[in-house]
């Protein structure tokens, strides 16, 4: 049986997803680069690409974190979901309504799976549970 509950698993999953996501916008930008696509390949395209790498590579990192039940990776999720529910308000505003509605729904599915009482109870032993 695993010591994983699944709001963690769901949270640890999400948090990739997003990380390989912000990955693949990265090696996008390197293809739009490489094939001419880009309009301005040095202000723009190559520092795109690195941005999302990094992000994403970070981003899998976190979710690495929390996969092995390392309380300190709460706290990028959750800033990773304020971050994601920030940019879903811009897609809204600039009529994307799709891709806000899977921003928005994705970080609020991932901040509430990684603030539930059973992924803070096992990140968290050591702490006294609220309860009568």
């Amino acid at each position: 049986m695993s010591s994983r509950p699944i709001t963690l698993i769901v949270a640890a999953a999400l948090e990739a997803l997003i990380g390989l996501a912000a990955a693949a916008g990265g090696l996008f930008s390197l293809y739009t680069a490489i094939t001419g696509q880009a309009t301005d390949v040095v202000s723009s395209a190559i520092p795109l690409t690195v941005i999302g790498a990094g992000v994403g590579a970070l981003l899998i990192f976190v979710a690495r974190g929390l996969w092995q039940l390392r309380e300190w990776a709460r706290t990028p999720v959750v800033v990773t979901q304020l971050f994601m529910a920030v940019v879903s308000y811009y897609m809204f505003t600039s009529e994307q309504y799709v891709v806000g509605s899977i921003m928005l729904g994705t970080a609020v599915v991932a901040a509430a799976a990684v603030l539930a009482p059973p992924t803070t109870a096992v990140l968290f032993p050591d702490e006294p549970s609220k309860g009568g």
